[in-house]
């Protein structure tokens, strides 16, 4: 989260606001202007896939994990704080696909501007730490399954959660403030990056190292803990193992493959600052925008995937739409009972979702 914020501090750390969103086009010259048309269809397709995959997932998986949250499940309050988020986060997405049609040109008001802008910003980075939580509460409930037991309080990852979205939202509280949101004065472009320098450079290796590389290595260090005691547990089939193995994998692929090549971009734009010589005139905009747009573009896909990687892949959650489908249709449905024994518990602290009841 420190890294939005960081992000917010100054107009010119005020990056790309959205995927959709290259250079300033203001602050350069006119031979320096970004081809905005080589990446429009590409970035309005998958916006619009990604609308029309995540919103009806992210709606179903908010209404199952609510049930799991009522259950008293501690990972569930994590699951339904990052449904709720990468909720939010595609509703800006139709808005940016406007943006791009009609060339980067704003159509709405400056207000409007600064709070899709706020919205996309604080909701992307509330996911990436939240997808964090998931981890290191799966962690904690595995590899510390009997120790846990007593700490895992519903009311912990709802302390965490808060504490997470609010140090996000106060810290970019400053988008409403910045002149890149003016877009009565900008030519319509709405939180347009500006050129690097020493300050915009400082808040890109920020963004690297506390919104990619610190996340990356939790995600590492907490999977391969989980996949070192779950092979070593005679409790388990080897099914189960092999399911974990993949959720595993999956999780950190997804990760490096929606934040990676952004974040890279980031760094290599951070690392080119210190040597004049590489800073050939528009190079930005000759060579990079179009890749950049495109990373920035596959950051949005994480919230279309969440919901099938993390919580429609649990049991519970697919035995939950398999009742509720069955009631609809006039079927008797049986409500799943929770064992509290210790395989059930390393079993379903591995599912992918709001695994089990937590009574503690």
């Amino acid at each position: 989260m420190v890294l939005r914020l960081f992000d917010a501090v100054t107009p010119e750390a005020m990056h790309e606001p959205s995927m959709m969103q290259p250079l300033v086009a203001g602050n350069t010259s006119s031979n320096c202007t970004p081809p905005y048309e080589q990446d429009r269809i590409p970035l309005m397709v998958l916006y619009i896939m990604v609308v029309a995959i995540g919103l009806p997932a992210n709606v179903a998986t908010v209404i199952m994990t609510f049930l799991q949250v009522r259950r008293k499940n501690v990972l569930g309050m994590y699951l339904l704080s990052l449904s709720l988020c990468d909720l939010m986060y595609i509703c800006t997405l139709p808005v940016w696909t406007i943006y791009i049609e009609a060339g980067h040109q704003w159509v709405y008001s400056s207000l409007a501007c600064k709070v899709t802008s706020y919205v996309f910003f604080t909701n992307m980075y509330i996911s990436i730490f939240l997808l964090c939580c998931v981890s290191i509460d799966r962690y904690v409930a595995v590899v510390y399954a009997v120790e846990s037991r007593g700490l895992r309080q519903q009311k912990l990852p709802g302390v965490i959660t808060l504490v997470i979205c609010l140090v996000v939202m106060i810290g970019h509280i400053p988008v409403f403030t910045m002149s890149e949101g003016d877009t009565d004065t900008r030519e319509k472009h709405c939180f347009e990056p500006g050129k690097s320098s020493a300050t915009v450079t400082g808040f890109n290796y920020a963004r690297f190292i506390i919104g990619f590389f610190i996340p990356l290595c939790i995600l590492l260090f907490t999977n391969q803990a989980i996949l070192a005691n779950i092979q070593a547990s005679t409790g388990l089939r080897h099914q189960q193992k092999v399911k974990v193995r993949y959720l595993a994998l999956a999780v950190i692929l997804f990760f490096l493959l929606f934040f990676a090549p952004y974040h890279l971009i980031l760094l290599g734009r951070a690392i080119m600052y210190h040597f004049p010589g590489s800073q050939e005139e528009c190079l930005f905009e000759k060579r990079i925008y179009t890749p950049y747009t495109i990373s920035l573009g596959l950051a949005t896909v994480n919230s279309a995937t969440n919901p099938i990687l993390y919580v429609l892949a649990s049991n519970n959650i697919r035995k939950e739409i398999r009742q509720s489908l069955a009631s609809l249709r006039g079927h008797s449905s049986q409500q799943h009972r929770y064992t509290d024994s210790s395989q059930n518990r390393m079993h379903n602290s591995l599912d992918a979702g709001p695994m089990r009841g937590n009574h503690t």
